[in-house]
């Protein structure tokens, strides 16, 4: 198993001149804790990586010294010399299918950790069947979905867990995640991701079948019963109180949080359930919301498959590669997700009903996730995480660790009884 202890550097960020690399690279230059790491710039070109530089030394005058790196994201050789000098690739180079393949490659091979912010389900597959086993033998913590994508759910869900086991015994055995607040934008790189996804699934009937399977990410995938099947219209839901509608981002986070629990040995039950949600207030306000958001959800997917209507997309509606929100529009942004966990206490023999809140304040695609991407990478590189090799989850690795963190990085963690 290849030692990591004495790289050249704690962290590299691999794909530092796009909008989101920018972001992390960024709040790694204001991090006070980031200040006792050493890491580096990476892409494939020095003139751009140099401007990257220049406007993270005018946030902290110490980053005019940062080391930038060359690489190429199709060349095997420069990519395994690249991750041979650090401890931690973080990489934001998306679509992942499209650019992300090889550099997981390199650090399976190098027995390093990398984590990246990835909701390409089908991309997440190919590296677990690709992967996963070299991955256990050499070491390498390979970390998907540690932006929005999927780490509210994926800690939300585990935090939930551990209050349940630690009060009361058991686990929940039904939990039900439903998005009360979110303002943000889209960037290019978000838009391209979402579109390879569809071009994939548009010609191949085996990415069809894993992006609608709700077990795709399990060791080994199963079916699933009816209860676990995404919500595709709207509800009202008598539990919460309120109307609901599909949850964009619920497909995606919904897989992982399943394979979490597979990879931490079902903790919470092999017949554990759950599902997210948008939701809306009650009454018709409410009711009429999330019948716009439902349809224009579906309205978008299919105007994605017809060819000359996504070209007028692209054209003139949706950002490109490297666009996205401004700083004033990231600044405005936030999320808040709450989770109700349903379970019996083996203490007391009673139901037990609890809710977790997640929030935090800026963009959550881009201003958080940068945040969550920036704290994933340094609680992989300092926090002492025990979690063997392998394609992982945030939970599934850094737990509580990660949670912690967040909690001191500003974001809202919390858990209370019902």
């Amino acid at each position: 198993m290849p030692d990591s202890s004495k790289a050249e550097f704690d962290l590299i960020l691999w794909g530092a001149t796009g909008f989101t690399g920018r972001l992390v690279a960024e709040y790694l230059a204001r991090n006070q804790d980031a200040h006792r790491a050493r890491w580096a710039l990476a892409g494939r070109d020095r003139a751009r990586l140099e401007q990257v530089r220049s406007g993270l030394a005018a946030l902290n005058p110490a980053c005019a010294e940062l080391p930038l790196l060359l690489g190429d994201a199709r060349d095997a050789a420069s990519l395994d010399a690249l991750v041979a000098r650090t401890r931690v690739i973080i990489s934001t180079v998306g679509p992942y299918a499209r650019h992300g393949s090889e550099l997981v490659a390199a650090c399976v091979r190098g027995g390093r950790d990398y984590c990246d912010l990835t909701g390409e389900v089908q991309w997440m597959r190919r590296m677990i069947d690709a992967h996963h086993a070299q991955a256990r033998a050499t070491g390498a913590r390979i970390v998907h979905t540690c932006g929005f994508d999927s780490i509210p759910s994926d800690l939300g869900v585990f935090m939930l867990q551990e209050h349940m086991r630690e009060q009361h015994g058991g686990h929940c055995s039904r939990v039900r995640l439903h998005v009360t607040k979110m303002r943000g934008g889209f960037s290019g790189g978000t838009v391209a991701s979402l579109l390879q996804a569809v071009d994939e699934s548009t010609a191949d009937r085996e990415v069809r079948r894993v992006l609608g399977n709700p077990h795709a990410l399990d060791p080994e995938p199963r079916r699933g019963t009816p209860e676990e099947r995404d919500q595709l219209g709207v509800r009202y839901s008598r539990e919460l109180g309120r109307w609901t509608a599909p949850f964009v981002m619920g497909a995606v986070n919904t897989r992982v949080v399943r394979r979490s629990n597979a990879l931490l040995g079902y903790p919470w039950g092999q017949d554990f359930l759950y599902s997210e949600v948008a939701s809306f207030k009650p009454g018709v306000k409410g009711m009429l919301t999330a019948v716009g958001t439902s349809v224009g959800l579906g309205a978008f997917m299919v105007a994605t498959t017809v060819p000359v209507v996504r070209r007028q997309l692209e054209k003139r509606v949706l950002p490109a590669p490297g666009e996205g929100p401004s700083a004033e529009e990231r600044e405005r942004g936030l999320f808040e997700v709450r989770l109700v966990g349903e379970g019996t206490s083996v203490k007391s023999g009673r139901p037990v009903r609890l809710e977790a809140t997640v929030a935090a304040k800026g963009d959550p695609g881009y201003a958080a996730t940068s945040r969550m991407l920036a704290e994933s990478a340094l609680c992989l590189a300092f926090d002492g995480v025990p979690a063997e090799g392998g394609v992982r989850t945030p939970a599934s690795t850094m737990g509580m660790r990660l949670v912690e963190r967040l909690r001191r990085a500003g974001m809202t963690f919390e858990v209370r009884e019902l």
